[in-house]
């Protein structure tokens, strides 16, 4: 008999690129959702699963996607997307139900969020949860919803704003919802409880899931600071910060942007903890504290070793690539640099994959640090996302306020910027052997939107100058130095 096979939406984002290689090892066939195949490109289980092209709001993609699967994880959430996340979510929520019952699938397996649905001052964002599994069990497909709160991991979204608050501020004032309880869970448990429902009987069932303490944010955040060996920190609680300005914070000293930090601090208000405890009598769960679950954060944060983080999924659909036809007769600036160097293909293009995060950008960081905070005070992403990897890339996840778009190991790097610009812009490197000498290209590309896109350009060009064509010349020089420094080879 056939192992299951088991479709994954999401699985370019935090949960379903962790979720795939435990389904793998459990015995499943693993067909993977996505808008984008080529994000997946370059995981370590690539070549193990499936995937195919489609999208929850594309009903016309999704029944052929879950045709022959048994099983299906529902891990698709826009907040930060769109404005209107909620009728976007209930739209694919709708469409995925529709698509599962028409193929007979076996049953649905749903990510949602905690909180009392009886609460009428429940925040937009868990009611949106919340009313996703609604959505999806009034099909005919049985749906087990498992209902989780603050997920602690290395690059969880929730791990994250809590360490850069802590770290960043040793004296912090802050609204009155530090004092709200929740039921903090590591994400290896909530990873656990995912697999293990699968073998709990097919009928329509929400699971709450937490860890075995209830904490407030405050204490959440001075266990943070114990397990990461800083003082203890001061917290003045008031009642005047309201939730845009408290996002706008948030944005300014995390990797959140707005669009993301806004939803979450106003959940922040409710409660989250476990009220119901069917799942202790379900399964053998006996989830980790929540300091156990900091430290093991901390661990693989440090050691480099985090397989997937909140940024991973897009935080805005796609736009053209710089040499799609949709911009042929447009307005298109170019910065284009060569530099020849005697280095091997593959040092230089280990070079200009080591940019942005710790490395920077091969000089005049501080010009790029001004312009992240900038773009944090406006509302962008930043710079505080970093990297997962210091030399590793893969297709689709975030670097600093940039997305991987394509990574050609030793040819090419192509990054598309997500900061706050009036246009779109793209950072490509590109590498070529011509006999015994390499040639480096490096081309930035923007297309302006209307008069504002033009002047900003123009207004840069000085600045273009000297900053691209010195990290053109010291990335080539990197690549050049690696083998007198005794690099090891890139290993993605």
């Amino acid at each position: 008999m056939d192992a299951p096979l088991t479709l994954v939406t999401g699985a370019t984002g935090y949960i379903g690129g962790r979720l795939v290689p435990r389904l793998l090892e459990r015995g499943h066939r693993v067909r993977c959702l996505a808008r984008d195949p080529s994000k997946l490109a370059l995981d370590p289980w690539r070549d193990q699963v499936e995937v195919v092209q489609g999208d929850v709001l594309d009903p016309a993609t999704l029944v052929a996607a879950l045709e022959g699967c048994d099983y299906a994880y529902y891990l698709i959430h826009s907040m930060g997307h769109t404005a209107d996340f909620g009728q976007t979510d209930r739209v694919g929520a709708h469409n995925f139900q529709e698509a599962a019952a028409a193929v007979g699938l076996r049953r649905i397996v749903y990510l949602g969020g905690l909180g009392r649905a009886e609460d009428e001052a429940l925040s937009k964002h868990l009611r949106s949860r919340q009313e996703v599994g609604r959505t999806l069990a009034a099909g005919r497909v049985p749906v087990t919803e498992v209902r989780a709160a603050v997920i602690i991991g290395s690059g969880s979204v929730s791990f994250e704003m809590l360490r850069y608050l802590t770290e960043v501020l040793p004296i912090m004032t802050t609204p009155k919802w530090v004092r709200t309880r929740c039921q903090p869970i590591a994400i290896r448990d909530v990873l656990e409880m995912l697999t293990a429902v699968l073998e709990d009987e097919p009928v329509n069932r929400v699971l709450e899931v937490g860890g075995p303490e209830v904490l407030t944010y405050e204490e959440m955040m001075q266990i943070y600071a114990e397990e990461a060996g800083l003082r203890r920190r001061i917290i003045i609680p008031v009642p005047v910060l309201s939730p845009g300005l408290s996002s706008r914070w948030i944005g300014l000293v995390t990797p959140l942007p707005s669009g993301v930090a806004r939803p979450l601090v106003d959940s922040l208000k409710n409660e989250v903890i476990v009220t119901d405890g069917t799942p202790a009598h379900l399964f053998p769960y006996r989830p980790i504290s929540y300091r156990e679950a900091v430290r093991l954060a901390l661990e693989l944060t440090t050691s480099r070793q985090v397989e997937t983080r909140w940024s991973d999924a897009a935080t805005s659909p796609a736009h053209p690539l710089p040499t799609d036809p949709a911009w042929a007769g447009g307005k298109r600036f170019e910065d284009r640099r060569v530099v020849s160097s005697q280095a091997a293909a593959e040092d230089i293009f280990w070079a200009f994959t080591r940019v942005g995060g710790d490395v920077g950008y091969y000089g005049f960081d501080w010009a790029w640090h001004m312009r992240g905070v900038f773009d944090s005070l406006i509302g962008g992403v930043g710079l505080r996302r970093g990297r997962r990897h210091p030399e590793d890339l893969r297709p689709g996840e975030a670097l600093d306020f940039w997305r991987v778009v394509r990574v050609e190991p030793d040819r090419s790097l192509l990054l598309q910027a997500e900061m706050k610009l009036p246009g779109a812009a793209w950072l490509e490197w590109s590498v070529d052997s011509h006999g015994s000498t390499t040639q480096l290209t490096q081309t930035a590309t923007f297309v302006p939107r209307g008069l504002l896109g033009r002047l900003y350009w123009y207004a840069l060009v000085p600045f273009h100058a000297v900053i691209f064509g010195a990290m053109a010349r010291r990335i080539a020089a990197a690549g050049a130095g690696r083998r007198t420094v005794g690099e090891r080879p890139f290993s993605g």
